[in-house]
């Protein structure tokens, strides 16, 4: 009950702070609507409209209060406009449609859920090889942090440039970018987690006769999953980011990056938000997903989650 009632006052005061904000930032707009309707706003002149403020306008107009919540293109949209066309364009539209923006999502579900298998699978991979070889801890990790500092959407279009010029086209594109925001994650929490076992659990083993071999399938491994979900966690909704960055660049037609492209051409703000807080529910929805399966997992395991 308490956590509940956190939750719902933390969004209570966000949804106050968002109605205030949207008052100065689209009241010129509301004021300009008006003067080329022929509406009288206050007795003062144009200028001395924009010399008050929003602030001052709003005081004397009770209409702007209203109009800045309802414009059809505001510069900042009203939490009940993006509730309003996030249930339109996801209850009330089919599947099918161009305008669902389920439709949109299942594009970029595809490419991120491609793009996280061979993310994970590549982080993993590298960060046992890591964690076996001292060569490869010298040489391989110092590059995968320095990949991490290019800006994804400098390299993303590098990135489809050069896929396209060898034929490559379709969801593949998408999922290495996907993948190239996923891995590192996995990489760093994995080599973690493998590295968690203690030095007197380790020459335990050795007293034990075990190989490296049964040294990481029952020591190393269990060690790591606690370290390893909670980097999926991160990879998931960092490939989803990747997901939605490939399709700007090529122009894409279909996908939630697509929806905000089409968005931000035709000034549809409303649209372009809703589209954001899909792209946040989907994220949200895909780590809760994965914290199920690390309950149900690690409780198999008997390790405390």
């Amino acid at each position: 009950m308490k956590t509940a009632l956190a939750v719902f006052s933390v969004l209570a005061a966000i949804a106050v702070i968002w109605y205030a904000a949207c008052v100065p930032m689209n009241i010129k707009g509301v004021l300009d609507a008006a003067e080329r309707a022929g509406v009288e706003v206050t007795p003062t002149t144009a200028r001395e409209r924009r010399d008050l403020g929003a602030v001052g306008l709003v005081a004397g107009n009770s209409f702007a209060i209203k109009d800045v919540w309802s414009q059809d293109r505001p510069r900042l949209p009203a939490p009940h406009q993006v509730a309003v066309e996030l249930w339109e364009t996801t209850v009330e539209k089919k599947v099918t449609s161009k305008r669902s923006l389920i439709y949109h999502g299942q594009v970029t579900l595809s490419a991120t859920f491609l793009g996280f298998v061979i993310g994970t699978g590549l982080g993993i991979l590298l960060a046992v090889g890591i964690v076996h070889s001292r060569v490869m801890d010298m040489s391989v990790m110092p590059w995968a942090i320095v990949s991490q500092t290019i800006p994804i959407i400098a390299l993303a279009p590098m990135i489809i440039v050069v896929l396209y010029s060898i034929g490559v086209q379709g969801i593949l594109p998408k999922a290495v970018i996907s993948a190239y925001l996923s891995f590192f994650p996995v990489v760093v929490g994995m080599v973690k987690g493998l590295r968690s076992p203690d030095q007197m659990q380790l020459d335990l083993l050795k007293t034990y006769s075990a190989s490296v071999g049964q040294g990481f399938w029952k020591l190393r491994l269990p060690a790591s999953m606690p370290y390893l979900f909670a980097s999926l966690k991160i990879g998931i909704a960092a490939s989803l980011v990747g997901a939605i960055v490939g399709e700007l660049p090529t122009g894409a037609v279909a996908g939630l990056g697509a929806r905000l492209l089409a968005g931000s051409y035709y000034g549809q703000t409303v649209q372009i938000w809703s589209a954001l807080f899909a792209a946040a529910i989907l994220a949200a929805t895909l780590v809760a997903i994965l914290g199920l399966i690390e309950r149900v997992v690690l409780s198999r395991m008997g390790v405390q989650a």
